[in-house]
């Protein structure tokens, strides 16, 4: 299944996230930075990540999320145990 990024409002929690579903590789991790990088810009405010929806994480589009997380301050949030194990030993 392709990658699908949609930007959903959460009124709730007052935030806004970006939904990502399907599989990811590394040209999708790093349209997906981009597009995040943008809208965080355009909106004046961070932006949340959602990877619940998730099939597939490649090895190296893990590195990507994790740069993501720790250099441009997003949240990730929905990973799967299996997921956040990959995202984690991507730092090693």
């Amino acid at each position: 299944m392709p990658t699908s990024i949609t930007q959903v409002e959460d009124p709730e929690r007052q935030k806004t996230l970006l939904r990502v579903e399907g599989t990811m590789m590394r040209d999708d991790a790093i349209l997906l930075e981009r597009i995040a990088l943008d809208l965080r810009e355009t909106l004046g405010k961070n932006i949340t990540l959602d990877l619940a929806d998730l099939d597939f994480l490649d090895s190296e589009s893990a590195p990507i999320l994790k740069r993501i997380e720790r250099e441009h301050g997003f949240e990730l949030e929905g990973l799967e145990i299996f997921l956040q194990k990959a995202v984690a030993e991507s730092e090693k």
